[in-house]
């Protein structure tokens, strides 16, 4: 694990007057694929993921420090654990993970005979569990599935003939779990039993047009309204899941944002991970931010990020 520090915290992105679109590079340094932010309450501090690379970065926003680990194999995203450390999905399965000793001990691997996919991102339900869901690397439909991991380590398959697992959100009061199967353009809701972890019935609550770009990464806020990334849409769009109407935007400098996540001590600042991989000279040229990650200070505050049981 190395560190260095970050000369481009609290840089403000010009042409921006409105406080609420407002957008701060807090590290430059690019990511092929950045992914994953997840907020550390305790210790003031922003996980992410460079998926390409395999390396988990630690900013800590008060010293503009960052802690680099890298895993050895593509990460897809990574959640606190109630005992310390990071429960991790990666490409291989998912493993427990000690930022400063490295050590790794895999305590999953659903899916051993598709040596093709992958896991993409993942979160913490708030009774521990940890869903992930995972994707073709050759771009195959229908290879994916979501999965739960219980805090002893059980897997369970709760959505089958996913595409691109992509966004997982839960509703401020937990009866319903969103989620995006990025090339469908939909976010769906399940109803979600929280004691048990079982998922019920499911519709869509917003259809994406394409013009908007991907659905990519998404995160909740307290008045239960999602906030979705949008690949090669250069956009954050705020979304009612009760009317499946768009509410607000936020205009990005990088085609290819990919997740976000509140944090902040009051949680009202948005974290937004980039990515870089696959842009061309002209489009680095016209946007030399692409794989940043940002901070912007939207008109909501979010929810807690939940940690690992087990």
């Amino acid at each position: 694990m190395h560190e260095q520090s970050t000369d481009s915290l609290l840089t403000i992105i010009a042409g921006e007057e409105d406080a609420v679109q407002q957008l701060q590079v807090i590290h430059a340094q690019p990511s092929m694929l950045g992914e994953g932010p997840c907020w550390d309450a305790d210790n003031r501090q922003l996980y992410w993921v460079d998926i390409e690379s395999g390396h988990i970065h630690r900013l800590d926003v008060d010293t503009g420090q960052v802690a680099t680990a890298d895993f050895g194999q593509k990460v897809g995203a990574v959640a606190l654990r109630q005992s310390g450390g990071l429960i991790v999905a990666a490409q291989h399965g998912i493993y427990l993970f000690d930022m400063e000793t490295r050590e790794q001990v895999r305590i999953a691997n659903p899916e051993a005979d598709l040596p093709n996919n992958r896991f993409n991102d993942g979160k913490c339900d708030a009774k521990g569990r940890f869903w992930a869901g995972t994707m073709s690397m050759n771009g195959e439909p229908g290879k994916g599935a979501l999965y739960c991991i219980e805090p002893d380590h059980t897997v369970r398959k709760m959505v089958e003939s996913v595409n691109l697992s992509n966004g997982l959100a839960w509703s401020p009061d937990n009866t319903v779990l969103y989620y995006i199967d990025s090339p469908t353009f939909r976010i769906t809701a399940y109803e979600f039993h929280l004691e048990t972890g079982e998922l019920g019935a499911s519709g869509v609550v917003a259809h994406i047009p394409e013009n908007l770009g991907t659905p990519d990464g998404m995160t909740i806020d307290a008045e239960g309204k999602l906030w979705v990334a949008h690949w090669g849409g250069s956009r954050i769009t705020r979304w009612d899941p009760q009317t499946g109407r768009q509410i607000g935007e936020i205009p990005m400098p990088v085609s290819k944002p990919t997740c976000c996540i509140f944090g902040g001590d009051a949680l009202d600042q948005l974290y937004i991970t980039s990515a870089r991989i696959g842009s061309s000279d002209e489009e680095l040229a016209a946007q030399p931010l692409n794989g940043a990650v940002f901070r912007a200070q939207p008109d909501a505050s979010g929810l807690p990020a939940h940690k690992f049981g087990g």
